[in-house]
């Protein structure tokens, strides 16, 4: 018993490598000299605290191991009657905190179904909070929509202030007048600034962003939440995935600047930043996020936006890889991967990853744009045709989602009046909406009606001051032969995309990310540790590539067939 004793101070007082060297003798002991050692019960919690310290480690497939295997030996006892289930499963090493700890190893060496599988095996009467909250995100993540709203529900029921829970079952379609009674019918209900917050989460779930908007904005101003920085983020990615960068920006960047080492919003933060070109204020946003924490996939979207920028191409795929492999369900870096895999003609590959960002997502239009873009390069112009036509129902009619089915039809060469007009009345009915405003530019530039897109771009160079307006001015006046007003406009674009020497910055900035550090090694656990270019490499022996990224090079640094969703 004493020797029991010194395995439960070492895993009680946290030190968890003591109890991986220690544990392993103690039960060797035990099996050389029987229960005069160690009785048999206190063996099973010696294994389950040996499998819990090993987990802390991050020693995953051996934690897995060594939990299943106290499992085995412990129902072995309970099949022979030689101990109570009472004396065997005590606080904190119970059956369920067991198969909790083995499904989190699985999921951390990219096993999910096999996670699930576990989860699966505790009868729903047993689960508890915490229990439901990761079957419910598994379920979700495989598809399985019903059992996942199921798990959500009960963790609402039992806390009511679960806002995550409560954002999902809103995703998964449940009625926001049930979420809110689930909520409201608790003993202790939550504050009704929390209600007006959840109906924000419901009408974005809806696809109507501006009520969405609308509703956090007011939140924002007229609430005891008022500089939240949960908040902001939320209400900027809701302007995000609007498709207002106008007031996307400043939200998401008061967030930061109110938590600075918060992740959120930051991956979209960093897309809007790369889509103007201002690669300073790019480069300082992934610096500062690498210095946070490297074992998301937010520090890698940003670094894969920064070298592709930077026309780092081989390099943003790198990065973009291996944020997918740090976070398979991050739908920034899917789409990120897929965008990269599809200007590389790699469209088989990019399809794969815009339809799981479109499964996780359903309320993002990325996904659907990528998809369109994708059957185009396929020549499939028919399917790109009824992928844009459902995007218009699916988003309300949306100028983004009416600009997409417009441009679709401009290419095709007998719906290319059709797709004029519908444009011609999204820029005259939102005129200040940028992407259609620069698709109708495009198209009086092809008709060579220079003066009709110059004319649409200065009226948005006082309400939309950005690099891409200055940009497009240049090239429609170098094309009018007026030079000094191009060079005018050139030169302002580039103070705005804030062009400089920026080589220094790049350098500290990718030796800070861990490459070419003892730290920054990959996680021997990771499921595409084998396929992943070896991180302690510098990350400038990864070719560049100024022009077209040859399929050899890409090769050497991932195999698209070895990503899996499902960690199959």
């Amino acid at each position: 018993m004493a020797i029991f004793e010194q395995v439960k101070l070492l895993y009680k007082n946290g030190l968890h490598s003591n109890v991986v060297d220690f544990t392993p003798m103690v039960l060797t002991a035990a099996e050389n000299q029987g229960e005069s050692c160690l009785p048999c019960y206190l063996r099973y919690q010696c294994m389950a605290m040996l499998g819990f310290s090993l987990q802390h480690l991050k020693q995953h497939r051996r934690a897995e191991a060594m939990l299943k295997k106290s499992l085995l030996y412990a129902k072995s006892l309970l099949k022979v009657k030689i101990v109570k289930a009472s004396d065997l499963y005590v606080e904190g090493l119970t059956e369920m905190d067991v198969k909790y700890a083995m499904a989190e190893c699985h999921i951390a060496i990219g096993q999910p179904n096999l996670a699930l599988t576990v989860l699966e095996t505790i009868g729903p009467r047993s689960r508890n909070v915490k229990f439901n909250m990761l079957l419910g995100n598994l379920y979700h993540q495989t598809g399985m929509e019903r059992p996942a709203a199921t798990a959500f529900k009960e963790v609402l029921k039992e806390c009511p202030c679960a806002v995550e829970a409560a954002e999902k079952l809103l995703v998964l379609g449940c009625p926001v007048s049930e979420v809110t009674h689930i909520m409201m019918s608790a003993d202790s209900p939550p504050p009704d600034w929390l209600i007006t917050f959840v109906k924000g989460l419901a009408a974005r779930a809806t696809r109507d962003f501006s009520t969405a908007a609308s509703t956090l904005r007011q939140l924002e101003e007229h609430s005891p939440l008022r500089n939240n920085a949960h908040l902001l983020a939320t209400l900027g990615t809701t302007y995000y995935m609007q498709g207002d960068e106008k007031h996307a920006l400043p939200s998401l960047q008061r967030a930061h600047e109110l938590e600075p080492l918060s992740m959120e919003g930051v991956s979209m933060l960093g897309s809007l930043y790369y889509f103007d070109k201002r690669i300073k204020e790019l480069e300082t946003l992934a610096g500062a996020t690498v210095a946070v924490s490297e074992n998301c996939a937010h520090p890698w979207i940003l670094l894969a936006y920064y070298c592709h920028m930077s026309k780092r191409t081989t390099k943003a795929i790198y990065f973009a890889h291996k944020a997918c492999s740090i976070d398979p369900v991050s739908v920034d870096g899917l789409l990120l991967k897929g965008g990269l895999l599809l200007e590389l003609k790699k469209t088989q590959e990019a399809v794969l990853h815009y339809r799981e960002a479109m499964h996780l997502a359903p309320n993002r239009f990325e996904p659907y744009k990528g998809l369109v873009d994708c059957y185009l390069a396929m020549r499939r112009n028919m399917e790109a045709v009824s992928m844009a036509s459902n995007s218009t129902k699916l988003f309300c009619h949306s100028p983004r989602a009416l600009g997409l089915y417009a441009s679709v039809l401009i290419k095709d060469g007998l719906n290319a009046q059709k797709g004029k007009t519908i444009l011609e009345k999204v820029v005259k009915d939102e005129p200040n909406f940028l992407p259609t405003v620069f698709l109708m530019c495009d198209v009086y530039m092809s008709e060579r009606r220079y003066d009709k897109a110059q004319e649409l771009l200065l009226r948005q160079v006082n309400i939309h001051p950005s690099c891409r307006v200055h940009e497009r001015l240049a090239e429609i006046y170098s094309k009018q032969q007026q030079h000094e007003l191009a060079q005018h406009h050139s030169s302002i674009a580039q103070h705005y995309a804030n062009q400089g020497d920026v080589s220094e910055g790049i350098s500290l900035l990718l030796s800070n990310s861990g490459v070419g550090s003892a730290s920054g090694g990959l996680d021997t656990d990771s499921p595409a540790s084998p396929d992943v270019t070896p991180f302690d490499m510098e990350v400038e022996d990864i070719n560049d590539s100024e022009g077209d990224v040859e399929l050899s090079d890409l090769d050497a640094v991932w195999s698209d067939g070895d990503f899996s969703f499902t960690g199959q």
